[in-house]
């Protein structure tokens, strides 16, 4: 344990969240979703929900401001306006560890998956409700606050 770092932020995660660049993509996903066979930096949280997981990621890592949106979240196929509640449980988490909004877009499954695969890292928590797989782009730490 360390002080002042969320409990859920294991090393590895710590060192991918630092090492990533700014632009860099972190892939946090549900349960469901097949990390190990798509992705080969595969960092996981098996006792951690999405929205505890974008908590402690997003309590250190800036979310990018130089592209928009600079979060995706995945939807079914063929239903990118589905009404997903981690969606909204992870977008109220974002704005209040970076005191704005932050746009969450819709990426129906098979996007989601071909974006993802340029994911720096995915973090595979314990999530159990579907479709509640993100996509988030790393901002810069402002030098008044680095």
């Amino acid at each position: 344990m360390l002080k002042h770092i969320h409990p859920a932020l294991t090393p590895d995660l710590l060192w991918a969240i630092a090492a990533m660049g700014h632009g860099d993509t972190l892939a946090v996903v549900d349960a469901n979703y097949p990390a190990y066979a798509l992705h080969t930096r595969v960092l996981p949280l098996a006792g951690v929900d999405v929205v505890e997981t974008v908590e402690a990621v997003s309590s250190l890592m800036p979310i990018d401001r130089a592209v928009e949106p600079a979060v995706h979240a995945m939807t079914p196929d063929g239903q990118p306006d589905a009404e997903i509640p981690a969606h909204r449980d992870v977008a109220d988490v974002l704005a209040a560890a970076e005191a704005r909004t932050v746009s969450v877009a819709a990426l129906e499954r098979g996007e989601f998956y071909r974006q993802a695969k340029d994911a720096f890292a995915v973090v595979l928590t314990g999530e159990r409700r579907s479709y509640a797989c993100f996509l988030i782009t790393k901002g810069v730490v402002p030098a008044s606050t680095a």
